[in-house]
């Protein structure tokens, strides 16, 4: 990852309607949480957070929120949603513990001892050139 604000991620929570309380108890919940910034959403069952990859996922969030009981909002469009948001999170932070390939910092270094190691010139098989000169 060259780029450390891939990891800062801002979703939103959608609980369903019933119970009523429990998007006020969620956020004190979340609130009281390390390196996790929650704030009112943009619908009055919603709750907005900011995280970071190397503390918290999405899906973690989630599961954590459902053993304590609460119930999130559920239709095929915000299932698909989900998923494609744990498994991209899935592999950023798995992403994480893998060391970058030493060719992307190194292109025109690794290029040269490519081009070092090939032969170079004619290599047909065709007899020198300069033996050509020289045969009468």
């Amino acid at each position: 990852m060259n780029n450390p604000f891939e990891l800062l991620k801002t979703r939103e929570l959608y609980f369903a309607d019933d119970p009523s309380s429990q998007v006020d108890k969620a956020f004190s919940l979340l609130g009281g949480l390390e390196n996790l910034k929650v704030e009112r959403g943009h619908h009055a069952n919603s709750l907005i957070i900011h995280y970071s990859l190397e503390h918290y996922t999405h899906e973690g969030l989630e599961h954590a929120l459902t053993k304590e009981g609460f119930h999130f909002k559920e239709n095929l469009l915000g299932k698909v949603h989900k998923q494609l948001v744990h498994y991209c999170e899935d592999v950023q932070y798995h992403n994480l513990s893998t060391p970058e390939h030493p060719t992307k910092k190194n292109e025109s270094e690794v290029f040269a001892k490519v081009y070092e190691n090939n032969q170079h010139g004619n290599h047909n098989g065709a007899p020198p050139l300069k033996d050509l000169r020289e045969y009468k």
